[in-house]
């Protein structure tokens, strides 16, 4: 267990003073083996300050009554957990003050429930062990964002992976600060931001600021020699996901046969029951299109030791809803014109790592092409709002003349040489960057500039091919990770089945997903397969947090169906997970007929009729 470090190197922000604290370059932070139970406080309100009103008396035992019970617990534990993890300013706050805590979740977050907790307006003066009066604090405890990991995402995300990701990006200053950690979830630093919108995607100068900020990433993080050696992080993925998407699709495509033939099926297959197969054909030949394909992109690069070449550090999720955008003071240097883009900060680098540009940028594309809260569709996909060629060549062109850094002064020692990396991106051309002699002719100089605008052309033609053949990849990522996202009542549970698969035959098959014994360490970060440097608890703080663990937030009160019955349910829309995937389908297989892996009459008629072909 790492030894105590003292207060010496502060990060540096405009939020504030930070207690973070660093051991040989790594941010040390706190952590617990603790579950926060939300499950009855998925409603998009509720979560406000607790107000007496003589007016209102809520009759015990009603619903209304029971999900201000809930709410009001779980702010309790948060205060809670925000005092054992000694978050900076938190532990000012008295645990008889938790129902003063404003806790707001907010909406579009497909993976995980997010919310932004504040603390009580008024803090009353804090009182010393030896009685005496401390003056009320001139600035108040920081906002915090707190993220809950979702039910399903244990089967799609490795945590240890991605905090060791975010703890690369806290060198680099890149995305919010990491702030503590615990079981199913973790604190962040709150931007005071909003978030974009679907038509901000659109929007020319904000989709350039995009762009600058994509290079800044793929520039300012080194891929590690191993995450290269792996190859794209997308088939790591699919691999990952694989054989559990298939026990699902399989399953839901019986259910679908079963309504196919007329018969009644016991089950509920939500929107299935209209839309047919998942993966509009049965799984098996999905699959086998994902396979073929994987082999003639890997043809398409010369092999994999090319392809491996091209990766940079992507962030693979560049939603409107994981861009925010700054709302800075009159006076920052962000509201300068050369700065303007840096207003913009990316979030949410759970599925963060090594992939080729072209992938990168064919997410950013098709995410124009979704509005997550629209009423009538959130999960389909309009591919006419896909960005034109006009559209695509500006973004392309801002990404490959923005030049955050300077070539080889930017490496990390542990990181992959910064001449691993494609010569195309590392020293492409940039016409900013020209460095003329002013003594030459015209006319050379002329030349000069007409060759090197031929080159960013041809780099830039280059870069939307590889965006159009890699979207593919794409979408049989976002396919899977629907399938296995969605809540399927009646489904058998696959982890049972993989146990009794490796009682039975002694050991689980090769690419097999089950429960292996060490699959929950990123649940207890300070175990023996922790993840890294983190800030131990102080005595008390152990304490604390053992003590939170045996009460957990389900057994504090007894608040019957609160979260289960019409409360939650009627606040949150459920997102149609499975029609998503079906939806994103569409668009795989009508990007496989047109790179030809696929011939168009070789699928059902039925797909054929709602292909989403998008040319460019």
């Amino acid at each position: 267990m790492p030894h105590r470090i003292g207060r010496k190197l502060r990060r540096q922000s405009t939020a504030g003073s930070s207690d973070t604290e660093y051991h040989d370059g790594d941010v040390l932070v706190p952590s617990c083996d603790v579950v926060l139970d939300n499950s009855r406080t998925l409603a998009y309100s509720g979560g406000g300050v607790d107000e007496v009103d003589v007016d209102d008396q809520l009759t015990p035992g009603t619903r209304k009554s029971k999900e201000k019970q809930a709410w009001a617990t779980f702010k309790y534990e948060i205060v809670r957990l925000a005092h054992t993890l000694r978050l900076k300013g938190w532990r000012r706050i008295p645990m008889d003050r938790s129902s003063d805590i404003e806790v707001e979740r907010l909406s579009g977050a497909l993976t995980n429930a997010v919310y932004v907790v504040s603390p009580p307006k008024d803090l009353p003066p804090r009182e010393g062990e030896d009685g005496s009066v401390h003056p009320r604090p001139r600035n108040p405890p920081p906002k915090l964002l707190l993220r809950i990991y979702g039910p399903q995402v244990e089967h799609l995300i490795d945590r240890e992976s991605e905090l060791q990701i975010l703890r690369r990006l806290a060198r680099k200053k890149i995305g919010p600060r990491l702030l503590g950690t615990f079981s199913n979830g973790r604190f962040e630093e709150f931007f005071h931001a909003r978030t974009l919108t679907p038509k901000d995607l659109h929007n020319p100068d904000t989709s350039v600021q995009i762009a600058k900020r994509m290079r800044e990433l793929h520039e300012g993080i080194d891929l590690l020699p191993q995450e290269r050696e792996d190859g794209p992080f997308i088939w790591k993925n699919w691999d990952k996901w694989v054989d559990r998407c298939e026990y699902i699709s399989k399953w839901l495509d019986a259910e679908v046969s079963k309504v196919q033939k007329g018969s009644e099926t016991t089950q509920d297959i939500g929107s299935l029951a209209e839309l047919g197969f998942v993966c509009g054909v049965p799984w098996e030949m999905f699959r086998q299109t994902v396979e073929k394909y994987r082999k003639w992109l890997i043809e398409k690069y010369g092999g994999t030791k090319h392809l491996n070449e091209r990766l940079v550090f992507a962030h693979n999720d560049t939603q409107y809803g994981n861009i925010l955008r700054l709302m800075p003071p009159g006076d920052s240097p962000l509201l300068l014109p050369a700065n303007e883009h840096k207003q913009l900060v990316v979030i949410d680098f759970e599925y963060a790592n090594a992939n080729p540009p072209g992938l990168e940028f064919a997410n950013h594309f098709t995410e124009w092409c979704y509005n997550y809260h629209d009423e009538k569709a959130p999960q389909a996909v309009n591919t006419n709002a896909y960005p034109t060629p006009a559209e695509q060549h500006r973004f392309i062109r801002s990404y490959v003349t923005h030049r955050p850094f300077q070539p080889s002064q930017n490496s990390d020692a542990s990181a992959a040489p910064s001449n691993a990396r494609p010569p195309t991106l590392t020293h492409s051309s940039s016409i900013s960057a020209f460095m003329l002699d002013s003594r030459a002719p015209p006319q050379q100089l002329q030349e000069q500039e007409e060759r090197e605008e031929a080159e960013l052309e041809k780099e830039i033609k280059r870069l939307m091919a590889e965006t159009q053949i890699w979207r593919l990849a794409n979408s049989a990522q976002w396919v899977a990770w629907g399938i296995v996202q969605a809540k399927i009542p009646g489904l058998p549970d696959f982890d049972d089945e993989m146990k009794k698969n490796t009682a039975t035959n002694g050991a689980t098959e090769p690419g097999a997903v089950g429960i292996e014994d060490g699959e929950q360490s990123y649940m207890n970060p300070q175990g023996d397969q922790g993840v890294g440097m983190t800030d131990p608890l102080s005595p008390g703080a152990e304490a604390m947090a053992s003590d939170l663990k045996d009460k957990r937030p389900e057994d504090a009160a007894d608040v019957g169906d609160a979260g289960s019955s019409s409360g939650a349910a009627e606040a949150e829309e459920e997102f149609d997970y499975l029609g998503y995937a079906n939806d994103r389908a569409m668009f795989f297989w009508g990007d496989a007929v047109k790179l030809g892996i696929v011939k168009e009459d070789e699928l059902p008629e039925e797909v054929r009729e709602r292909l989403k072909i998008v040319e460019y």
